[in-house]
């Protein structure tokens, strides 16, 4: 029997009424007893600097932490000019540093990406999939989390689009599965 598995969840927006938050709040919410999720605010985390990389702040040492003791992580994401917001780029490079410190090593990933657009993030989707795999980080590649038209499926903070909900439990599932298999 595989035992409960510890996720790290990061990457959502910091906006008031932010889209993926309500996304990362529901994920959390329809997690079973298999998967303990933290969320983890990745705003304190400066911009990075090789000069102080030696010296990590303190933001930077508690989230290399947390990446190191999940068994698993899940990033959310919004779409920003075609690619990834610039504060999640930040905390994936500080998390890599210094060399040969790379706290995404071996770590199974599940990405979620979300628009107003008709491409749902994909595009931010798939740079991140061009990033973790030289991370030697395992992404899951099935479901694809990729939320279109986000404006419509979130009311009052809340993902309410029915076939969305469904895909987050799939990604869960397969989150887990995906997990146990790699930890075996």
């Amino acid at each position: 029997m595989a035992k409960q598995i510890k996720i790290l969840l990061f990457g959502y927006s910091f906006r008031k009424d932010s889209f993926t938050k309500a996304i990362s709040d529901t994920i959390v919410n329809r997690s079973n007893s298999d998967m303990k999720i933290n969320e983890y605010n990745i705003l304190d985390i400066p911009i990075f600097n090789q000069d102080n990389e030696q010296n990590a702040p303190e933001s930077v040492k508690k989230f290399k932490k947390n990446i190191e003791e999940s068994d698993a992580l899940i990033v959310v994401t919004p779409e920003y000019n075609y690619s990834i917001p610039g504060y999640l780029k930040n905390a994936i490079d500080w998390a890599t540093r210094p060399y040969g410190n790379n706290s995404f090593e071996e770590k199974p990933i599940a990405i979620v990406s979300s628009s107003p657009g008709p491409l749902g993030g994909y595009r931010a989707q798939n740079h991140l999939k061009q990033i973790f795999p030289l991370l030697n980080a395992h992404i899951i590649n099935r479901p694809e989390v990729i939320i279109s038209h986000i404006h419509e499926k979130v009311k009052d903070g809340k993902v309410v689009d029915k076939q969305t909900l469904d895909l987050i439990d799939s990604m869960l599932g397969a989150l887990f599965a995906w997990t146990n298999r790699i930890k075996r």
